[in-house]
């Protein structure tokens, strides 16, 4: 069965950094788009961050120079690099997984999801 593991979430001060990774297994088809969405209590999941098998990434406007998405296929890991982090951040983090697509910031390809890991930042 295609599984999605998140890791890498945790408390932090304004400003700091913190890295996600998510850890892929089941998956056996080479096309593939890997997205970070979040959802902070009471609001919609929103897009962070996608990558494609091609390494095309995109980024939602608010990333801002701020985080980084990369892949190791090798490991079948995506991770999110999260750098200046605000309060805003503070959000449940999702990965997701969708198949034969290019890079999309559109959450309806992604047919896998995984538990989350939730990311806290204080003022």
């Amino acid at each position: 069965a295609q599984q999605l593991a998140e890791s890498g979430g945790g408390s932090v001060q304004s400003g700091g950094s913190l890295r996600l990774s998510c850890v892929a297994s089941g998956f056996t088809y080479d096309d593939y788009c890997m997205g970070w969405f979040r959802q902070a209590p009471g609001e919609e999941r929103e897009a962070v961050a996608a990558i494609d098998s091609d390494g095309n990434t995109r980024y939602e406007d608010f990333v801002a120079g701020r985080f980084v998405i990369s892949q190791d296929s090798a490991k079948n890991t995506v991770y999110l690099q999260m750098n200046n982090l605000k309060p805003e951040d503070t959000a449940m983090y999702y990965c997701a997984a969708a198949q034969g697509v290019a890079v999309t910031l559109s959450r309806y390809p992604y047919d896998y999801w995984g538990q989350g890991t939730q990311v806290t930042v204080s003022s």
